[in-house]
């Protein structure tokens, strides 16, 4: 694995100082990553919807100062010094140290702020890292100049994915695969890379309503339930069978076999939370109102003929999968039966997105 392209190699300019703001969304995997060795490299291949309107927007001021052996940042989330947080990111920095050694030149200032709750089981590490790497990737490219929009893409994607695994697949869109996998061109453990196949239009604009059953913190953090799957018994078959579903998956977007992505979609959400139920110690992450949930999806499924399905990431909250199509008949569902099951009735509607922007 060359990672080498990413340390910079010419003498970088001098600025004294520069502010970058970038918007940057949270993803759905469709086929999930479950389980990493070090240093966040995935045990199989993933793909996901990059999403539209849950996002996070992020500025970083940063003022030259003399180099020291250590990253200088201050970090604000929705206004508020968070200190907590600065742990994680600065563990961030550490990991692309290498890559970035602009970074012991700067103080640096991080406001930070999220268009859906916080922890909630929307993937806001996903778009919090990615919108870092690519204020980064900015200043990058004003120090060492004329760098491409593929490179920039390429290395804050690879960033990106030092902070968190699947923020790897929040800077392009809408469909990105991260983890090598022999059937998608270009693909690599490194960094994502856009699905490189035409999609079929009936996957073009696809909805994705988030339905929020529980707000509160994750009861389980990403990193503990990716090394539950370090001495996993079912570990090596569904590394295997993840990949085996990329495969397909990849010929179902192309061929636009919707009935066929109901299935592999909702078989994989059902996996993941089978690992965590299976893993030691155990965890149910699902909430009766979950469940409550997918069955009713499933009713009406069968009753209208229709494609909608759900998946899960490692949480309680479900994300409802629906072509454009049907986007009126299945928000009228979410708003009069599904939004009964949510936490103070609460749930967002959201779409395939394109991935990050500079504001």
């Amino acid at each position: 694995m060359n990672t080498t392209q990413f340390i910079p190699k010419s003498a970088l300019k001098s600025i004294e100082k520069a502010t970058f703001t970038w918007q940057t969304p949270s993803n759905i995997a469709l086929v999930k990553y479950w389980g990493k060795s070090n240093p966040q490299i995935p045990k199989n291949a993933s793909i996901s919807f990059t999403l539209n309107n849950c996002h996070t927007i992020t500025t970083i001021e940063f003022e030259k100062k003399k180099a020291s052996e250590n990253v200088d940042f201050n970090l604000f989330f929705e206004g508020k010094q968070k200190d907590e947080f600065k742990p994680k990111i600065a563990e961030f920095f550490k990991r692309v140290a290498n890559y970035c050694p602009y970074i012991f030149e700067y103080k640096m200032t991080i406001n930070s702020e999220n268009s859906f709750p916080h922890s909630s089981g929307i993937a806001s590490s996903a778009s919090g890292l990615s919108a870092i790497a690519m204020c980064l990737m900015s200043l990058e490219n004003e120090l060492s100049s004329g760098l491409s929009s593929e490179f920039i893409n390429k290395k804050a994607s690879f960033l990106a994915r030092l902070g968190s695994g699947s923020a790897s697949r929040s800077v392009e869109g809408p469909l990105v695969v991260w983890g090598n996998h022999p059937e998608i061109e270009g693909s690599s453990d490194l960094f994502g890379v856009k699905f490189p196949h035409k999609v079929h239009p009936v996957f073009e604009n696809y909805q994705d309503a988030i339905l929020l059953v529980d707000k509160g913190e994750k009861q389980v953090s990403s990193t503990v339930g990716h090394n539950l799957m370090t001495n996993h018994p079912y570990a090596e078959n569904r590394f295997v069978q993840a990949n085996n579903h990329l495969g397909k998956l990849s010929k179902i977007l192309q061929n636009g076999d919707v009935k066929s992505f109901v299935n592999l979609v909702e078989s994989e959400a059902l996996t993941l939370h089978a690992m965590m139920m299976t893993s030691n110690p155990y965890f149910i992450l699902m909430k009766p109102n979950t469940l409550e949930i997918i069955n009713k999806i499933w009713s009406y499924r069968k009753e209208n003929d229709s494609n909608i399905c759900f998946t899960l990431d490692a949480g309680a909250n479900v994300h409802v999968l629906y072509p454009f199509s049907e986007k009126e008949a299945v928000n009228q569902f979410i708003k009069s039966e599904l939004s009964n099951y949510c936490q103070k009735k609460q749930y967002i509607y959201d779409s395939a997105g394109f991935g990050a922007k500079q504001l």
